[in-house]
């Protein structure tokens, strides 16, 4: 009964996904009209309405509107058209990462893309624990919450975040669907609320004479006003997430009848549609939110302590609708703040089993949904304790990794185009760039924490990363073995008696004395039968920080002698997947033929570890000991 229900979890857990998809597949969902994908990714971006307005209030006091109009400046002309940039660019949801991950060769560019995962894991998770915590702070504050939940936060918190973590253990479907009913549902209200907000304004002018009195008050001029709303607009810095999510999401996005993998163009369109749709409506509503919380709403209850502290349109709802409507309103931010983690929870589970695995960094599991949601949901309780659900505390740590992303973002686009040789959008993104640039230094500067807690998520992520890495070295690492046709041909030739010779040579001149030596030294120190046919099989080394690639074998004749060429990133795993697919092939069992190699033995592991040399002949063993249990049917090693 213990076996029957551990295979019946085990079939739920890795459900929808298909392992003998290739190594650079994801579990599929379902897609969606862009539409509706866009409150998926609206649930984070729409959900700082929240907290915006009075972060905007506490960092930049009267001048409030003002910043807020450069942060909307920077969404509308600056991070929208990047991003619409990164969205044709990289329409698998890799995001702005995979645009970057060509700059570098070999092991370089695998730590770059790492660091930047650090980020996006940072941006993403702490999304998910301090919207939750966020969530849990209107709670609190709700003039109805019993005076016993003071105190609980935590607990309250790490409920809604086992909350998430079941709507999607339950499918993904079920994501978007909650998404488009909490967004539908929250604009609305607030709708309503900023409604009457501006409404209070016209009607009453004097409290906007009042506003702009104390403004030209505290500054001489309207150039000083811009100056200082450019140096808060740093802190303001929060209103800009949503975008990475928006194109890491664009795999559930509906595409054309016409799209092909490599073009899906309606894709890319709707993936455009949601970054502008959501762009507009989140900058209408930061401008009008603003503008009426800052000339309604009495500064001191910004402050920590206040009413208006960290919900400002919530104070709003209730002052001017009651404590009734004011619940409502209250119960959606709620519930919207709570499901803001299901935007980053699906950007995790589209970003990482696109790399991770790829590079050999992850076991393969993580291309399933269930595990990796049990495995962030983990490692969100553990934020969550260890900052005890303050919010403050993760503020610094969550504007850094959106920065630091659209930062990567900015400078990718600007890449992009100037390899398309488009010099006025290129001097434009690399003013953006710029921008960007200062925006996160600033942000540092102000907040090192919050790059002292990315850097414990890039460590976290480059010590388990090679972990695997080590963990994993010993695998086959071929998606697929190909042969051409004169390799066909060349393996039927050397095939007698149910047996196939295979020698290993490492190519050097490739001249006839190289393989005639070769074959006379082998057949000598190994003991070949003098009438048995030999193939040599030479692995050349490309980019050895890959990890699992496809395999095609060429076939040569060259001075007399059958060769079997084939390029990949390691050595010894190559040969066991060629002598496997050999096998199956041909129904003959290989022998292969290697030297001993001189040599540290340790120096020859590190060479295995970082550039897939070393010593060839013991891994090779290895790698087929691991591969295949029959010894029967296992290929035999012989060393010389």
């Amino acid at each position: 009964m213990a076996t029957k229900e551990a295979a019946g979890f085990r079939a739920w857990l890795y459900k929808g996904w298909d392992r003998s998809s290739g190594p650079h597949a994801v579990q599929a969902h379902k897609p969606h009209k862009w539409w509706r994908v866009m409150c998926l990714t609206g649930v984070d971006y729409f959900s700082t309405l929240g907290y915006q307005p009075g972060i905007a209030a506490l960092a930049a006091g009267m001048l409030s509107p003002i910043a807020t109009l450069v942060l909307v400046a920077l969404t509308l002309f600056g991070a929208l058209p990047i991003y619409r940039r990164v969205a044709a660019e990289s329409p698998r949801g890799e995001g702005s990462i995979a645009m970057l991950e060509r700059l570098l060769p070999w092991w370089a560019g695998k730590l770059f893309v790492l660091v930047l995962l650090g980020f996006l894991a940072t941006d993403f998770m702490i999304t998910i624990t301090l919207s939750a915590a966020d969530a849990t702070a209107h709670v609190t504050e709700n003039p109805f919450a019993p005076s016993w939940l003071h105190g609980q936060e935590v607990v309250i918190t790490l409920v809604l975040i086992a909350g998430l973590a079941a709507v999607f253990l339950k499918g993904f479907a079920e994501a978007i669907g909650v998404a488009v009913v909490l967004v539908t549902t929250y604009l609305t209200l607030n709708l309503v609320v900023v409604g009457s907000a501006v409404w209070h304004v016209i009607t009453e002018p004097v409290k906007v004479t009042n506003w702009w009195d104390v403004l030209t008050t505290e500054h001489s001029s309207p150039w000083m006003m811009i100056a200082l709303a450019l140096l808060v607009f740093p802190k303001l810095a929060l209103g800009l997430s949503g975008f990475e999510t928006g194109v890491t999401v664009m795999p559930q996005i509906k595409g054309g009848p016409n799209d092909t993998e490599s073009k899906p163009l309606g894709r890319i369109r709707g993936t455009k549609k949601l970054l502008t749709t959501a762009a507009v409506i989140m900058s209408v509503f930061l401008i009008l939110s603003s503008f009426a919380t800052t000339v309604l709403i009495p500064h001191a209850e910004f402050e920590k302590g206040g009413e208006a502290n960290g919900r400002a349109l919530a104070y709003l709802a209730h002052e001017y609708y009651g404590d009734a409507f004011g619940t409502v309103y209250d119960i959606s931010t709620i519930a919207i703040l709570w499901f803001a983690g299901a935007s980053a929870m699906a950007g995790l589970l589209n970003v990482v089993p696109r790399y991770l695995p790829r590079y050999g960094m992850a076991p393969e599991w993580t291309r399933a949904v269930r595990p990796l949601v049990l495995v962030f949901t983990t490692i969100a309780v553990l934020v969550t304790v260890w900052f005890k659900a303050d919010v403050d505390a993760q503020g610094g740590a969550y504007a850094t990794g959106v920065l630091v992303l659209m930062l990567s973002a900015s400078f990718a686009a600007t890449l992009a185009v100037r390899r398309r040789r488009k010099r006025k959008t290129m001097y434009l993104f690399g003013v953006i760039t710029l921008v960007f640039a200062y925006t996160t230094v600033t942000n540092i500067v102000e907040r090192p924490e919050g790059v002292k807690i990315a850097g414990l998520f890039i460590l976290g992520i480059l010590i388990v990363s090679f972990m695997s890495r080590l963990r994993r070295s010993f695998e086959l690492r071929a998606s697929r073995v190909l042969l051409d046709p004169m390799a066909k041909k060349l393996i039927v030739e050397a095939t007698r008696d149910g047996v196939i010779r295979v020698i290993a040579n490492e190519p050097h001149e490739r001249d006839s004395a190289e393989y005639t030596e070769k074959e006379m030294s082998q057949r000598s120190d190994t003991h070949i039968p003098a009438d048995d046919p030999v193939l040599f099989l030479e692995v050349t080394l490309q980019d050895s920080s890959d990890f699992t690639t496809e395999l095609l074998v060429t076939g040569e004749r060259r001075y007399g002698h059958r060769v079997l060429k084939v390029t990949s990133p390691a050595v010894a795993n190559t040969i066991a997947a060629v002598l496997l697919h050999l096998r199956d092939h041909t129904g003959a069992l290989p022998h292969v033929y290697f030297n001993w190699t001189e040599g540290n033995p340790i120096v020859h592991l590190a060479k295995f570890f970082l550039i897939g040399d070393g010593e060839i002949a013991p891994v090779t063993r290895e790698v087929l000991r691991r591969a295949e249990k029959d010894l029967s049917r296992r290929p035999h090693v012989h060393v010389g």
